[in-house]
């Protein structure tokens, strides 16, 4: 197994509650999303979001399958078929729409930036992307789509599925770039599921695909666990990623760093 393969079967395990101990003091996923949809009420009430029409919960009956139900209309469909596996029972399943914000990118005119590093910072795709670090080269003064300081950002057309966060500030993206905030959960825990799930799409489309849409992100099925073990698995994959990358790493010993 190259580094590669291990990097995804370390992800792969991550985002299936394989990769680190749960802890019974840790508040449950479920309690988590029940305190977003409470917070996302009480700011539609005040008027300072709109209210989502695509807002579900994602549930399991008493049947064992999965089920979801439509905040807006009640509606309530069995969702088995778009579940790839059981999570630890302190985990959810979400759609990213309810805990995510995602922002599209828009092409400039060339006439609208310049290489005077006069305006924003304007990032145009994966160029700008170097090392998980994004490299400045054109600046423009009539900013449009701006993504701000902290932001997770990944490339959607072209070369898709590259990441970085922003570290800049504020910067205008282009339309092969999106941007995705959120005050729910650790984005650094998205970057990984993120990682997997880009690798799915192109493994179900037999080939490179050609861009990633806003629906691909947000009506995926993302599984949430506790916020405070979000934080481990980061932790975690940040620790071993350099044994891997630099001195490889057997399978039996990574088996035996998950079980410590």
């Amino acid at each position: 197994m190259d580094g590669k393969q291990l990097r995804n079967s370390i992800l792969q395990w991550a985002i299936q509650g394989k990769l680190v101990p749960q802890d019974p003091n840790d508040e449950p996923a479920s309690v988590l999303l029940e305190r977003i949809r409470e917070e996302k009420a009480r700011l539609v009430k005040e008027k300072k979001i709109k209210r989502d029409k695509n807002e579900s919960i994602i549930y399991r009956g008493d049947d064992n399958s999965y089920y979801e139900k439509f905040t807006a209309t009640g509606e309530v469909k069995c969702i088995d078929d778009e579940i790839p596996f059981d999570l630890p029972n302190c985990w959810s399943w979400v759609r990213l729409n309810n805990v995510i914000t995602l922002l599209s990118g828009r092409d400039l005119e060339p006439s609208q930036y310049n290489n005077l590093k006069h305006g924003i910072p304007y990032m145009t795709g994966a160029s700008n992307f170097l090392n998980a670090e994004l490299i400045v080269n054109r600046w423009t003064s009539f900013p449009a789509t701006i993504s701000h300081k902290g932001e997770l950002l990944i490339t959607c057309k072209g070369t898709i599925g590259t990441m970085a966060f922003n570290t800049i500030g504020d910067i205008h993206i282009a339309r092969q770039i999106m941007s995705i905030s959120s005050n729910y959960i650790c984005l650094n825990y998205l970057k990984l599921y993120l990682e997997v799930y880009v690798s799915e799409l192109e493994k179900a489309a037999r080939s490179i695909i050609p861009g990633i849409s806003r629906s691909d992100i947000l009506s995926s099925v993302f599984p949430v666990p506790p916020l405070n073990e979000q934080v481990r698995i980061v932790e975690f994959v940040n620790c071993i990623t350099p044994s891997i990358s630099l001195f490889g790493i057997k399978q039996n010993e990574l088996n035996k760093l998950t079980e410590s």
